[in-house]
């Protein structure tokens, strides 16, 4: 009986070290994905569904944004609205659509989503898309995910011409006092960083932030004092068992920028202590996609030349915001040379920028995963179905070859 006891003791210990070793090579494989590998970072607007403070002043309909998206009228021949999503008009708050998404996103190499977060009068605003959504579905440990903190003012024109009409008072503000900084602190580090797929850089949450000139204006216009709330947020995070906090400069440039405002740009990163810089749009728009594209290559190309920390590069999958803005035409549309095939040419100048960068981590922003409204999105569509997602695919995966795909 005791050489059965020992037998079966002796196995067990080959089982279990087996386990653990498998364990271990599959998280060394996962450390070098992250090392070696890329991290798609697609935006998410979290504006489709029912959010109570937006269903009393924006969208009764009780749909969210579809109620103007759907509202989208063509404005020149062959201009492609309104926008119809493949799989219909889902509520992006429901798991089983965010299961949905996240299947597919990762199906295509997509491998993080990066929330739009909101935060007026003391209160989040749209949050139930990350909260009930993402969260709670069932899958989402299969992506990374990262809040931006989309802290502009809000037109009541803006978000419902509809309703507004020529109104352009402020709906929402975007500074907040340091009272409502804390409060933001608070409840990013407990609610979000503290999950165990929230995105970090060397161990430190990644935390991105829309506006710097609301940021700024938030404690009383003052570098100084902004550079205080901070480095507040900061030792907040290590308090909270982290090694550090990675704030993002986001907008980092619409344009190509003159000597002065190049110096001021760079200044202003040193003096408030950002560690990277990112773009939500990826800036120079034109009606041609391809100029569009060109200038967002050198407006990179000069932010990285006057900074010293990482600049992030963004593609953005087109433009048409003509739903939100009845006065709007073919003037305002990114809608020449605006096909899959431009964006994986584009999407590829990214990956090159990303690879001649070692010393940074490959992270590649899109806009975005849903932005319909705005005509920028990776979600398939009645029009062209899964090709973007397929571009991103083809692309990442290294499938994609500049000499001779069309």
């Amino acid at each position: 009986m005791d050489l059965k006891i020992h037998c079966f003791t002796f196995l067990a210990i080959i089982f279990l070290g087996l386990v653990f070793t498998q364990a271990a090579f599959a998280q060394a494989k996962d450390n070098k994905r992250v090392k070696d590998g890329y991290d798609v970072a697609a935006y998410i607007w979290p504006s489709c569904h029912n959010d109570p403070r937006a269903e009393k002043l924006l969208w009764p309909e009780g749909i969210g944004e579809w109620q103007i998206i759907k509202k989208g009228t063509p404005r020149f021949p062959g201009h492609y609205q309104p926008k119809v999503p493949l799989w219909g008009y889902e509520m992006d708050n429901d798991p089983r659509v965010m299961e949905k998404w996240i299947n597919a996103a990762t199906d295509h190499d997509v491998n993080v989503f990066v929330f739009d977060w909101y935060w007026y009068d003391h209160a989040p605003f749209l949050e139930s898309t990350l909260d009930s959504g993402f969260l709670g579905a069932n899958n989402n440990k299969k992506m990374k995910f990262y809040i931006m903190w989309a802290n502009h003012d809000v037109p009541k024109n803006y978000w419902n011409p509809y309703k507004y009409k020529d109104d352009k008072s402020l709906l929402f503000h975007g500074a907040v006092d340091m009272d409502g900084f804390k409060e933001i602190v608070a409840r990013v580090i407990n609610q979000y960083f503290k999950q165990p797929n929230y995105y970090k850089i060397n161990g430190e949450p990644l935390f991105s932030i829309f506006s710097i000139d609301k940021l700024i204006e938030s404690f009383n216009g003052s570098i100084e004092e902004t550079r205080k709330a901070l480095d507040y947020f900061r030792s907040e995070v290590k308090k909270a068992g982290f090694p550090g906090l990675h704030i993002q400069w986001n907008q980092g440039g619409g344009a190509i920028m003159s000597p002065e405002a190049s110096k001021r740009f760079v200044d202003q990163v040193k003096e408030m202590g950002f560690n990277s810089i990112a773009m939500y749009n990826m800036g120079g728009r034109e009606e041609d996609y391809i100029a569009y594209g060109t200038n967002s290559i050198k407006i990179r190309k000069q932010m990285d030349s006057v900074l010293d920390i990482p600049v992030f590069p963004c593609v953005s999958i087109g433009w048409d915001d003509t739903p939100r803005f009845p006065g709007k035409g073919e003037k305002d549309v990114v809608d020449e040379n605006n096909t899959p095939t431009s964006f994986a040419a584009l999407l590829y100048k990214a990956k090159e920028y990303a690879d001649s960068h070692p010393d940074q981590p490959k992270i590649i922003n899109i806009n975005a995963w849903n932005e319909w409204v705005e005509g920028s999105y990776l979600l398939p569509d009645m029009k062209y179905g899964f090709k973007y997602l397929d571009a991103v695919k083809k692309v990442i995966s290294g499938s994609f070859d500049p000499y001779s795909d069309k």
